[in-house]
């Protein structure tokens, strides 16, 4: 792709509104330094400089989108909670809509605790509930999404399968969107990894496909999954191998480009967000699993989870094609 192309792609993110609807969750990051082992057992002692927070799982994919200049809308839960308050003020100053996050007094909010220490994680604590949404909370997200799909270009699916997303809420969701002829891309997780029908994206990991293809009425190939979520185009990521696109016209190989890996984390929430705004401003399949595919390898080169920014994506895109 030339750079001229790239460009014209780029400056259409402004211009698209994106509702993101999944689990939310507040990354906590302790940040310090090792440089002795406990006597009480053989662990480093960490000793925190200082602590920060970030939007995680569904907030983060918002996140990834918003720090590309596109408008965005985020459906979703926290726990009536001084963490589910925390995130809900880190996402609205991200420039994020939050009119559809729901507060629910019946469960705690999802927080992801990271210790690292000299650039390195050393450990990952997780308060979470796992159980599904209350009913009044699942209706409160379906009215918002009624109200404002008639507003948005395309709608990301993030399920980390936290309770959120049950099949009756998918099929809704799917519902409103085929009436609207909106756009749907989803990044799954094995609990509902075949309710995701006729949509734009499906994008599961590896060890997501493998799992599935041991599970009920089994696909073996990428192409025969695609047929059976009648998908317009389906893109498997495989870490340090690259990406797996499988569309009508074919399988495409895309390698990987990182120039050095520091921290997978949220990779696969950059890929999806790139590759919903370069689909939605007119990319083909290949050029939108390229540049997502690039963007995935520039955040692994930070520490800790961050999102994709304009100035970083056009830097590694200068350096691919330079």
């Amino acid at each position: 792709m030339k750079i001229e192309k790239f460009q014209e792609l780029a400056d259409q993110f402004a211009k698209k509104h994106v509702l993101v609807i999944g689990d939310l969750m507040l990354d906590s990051y302790m940040w310090g330094k090792a440089n002795r082992i406990s006597q009480e057992a053989p662990v480093p002692v960490v000793s925190i400089e200082y602590i920060t927070h970030n939007p995680g799982g569904a907030a983060n994919v918002a996140w990834n989108l918003s720090s590309l200049s596109a408008k965005v809308s985020m459906a979703g839960v926290v726990g009536e909670d001084i963490q589910g308050e925390q995130l809900l003020n880190i996402i609205s100053e991200k420039g994020i809509n939050i009119n559809g996050i729901v507060k629910d007094e019946n469960r705690d909010t999802t927080v992801k605790t990271r210790v690292i220490a000299q650039g390195q994680q050393v450990v990952r604590t997780d308060m979470e509930s796992l159980e599904s949404v209350s009913e009044d909370s699942g209706k409160s997200i379906q009215n918002y999404i009624s109200s404002i799909i008639s507003q948005v270009d395309g709608i990301i699916i993030a399920d980390y399968n936290k309770g959120l997303l049950s099949k009756d809420l998918i099929q809704k969701i799917l519902s409103l969107a085929s009436n609207q002829n909106v756009p749907v891309y989803v990044d799954p997780k094995m609990d509902h990894f075949f309710e995701y029908r006729n949509i734009r994206l499906f994008k599961p990991n590896a060890l997501e496909f493998s799992k599935s293809m041991v599970r009920g009425v089994c696909p073996k190939t990428g192409e025969d999954l695609r047929k059976k979520l009648n998908s317009d185009h389906v893109l498997i990521t495989e870490g340090a191998e690259g990406m797996l696109l499988i569309t009508d016209e074919g399988d495409f190989k895309i390698p990987t480009q990182a120039r050095a890996v520091h921290d997978v984390s949220g990779a696969g929430d950059t890929v999806i967000s790139v590759y919903t705004l370069t689909d939605l401003a007119g990319a083909t399949p290949e050029e939108s699993a390229t540049i997502a595919n690039l963007a995935a390898g520039r955040v692994c080169e930070e520490v800790g989870v961050v999102p994709i920014k304009m100035e970083m994506l056009k830097e590694i895109f200068n350096h691919h094609h330079s």
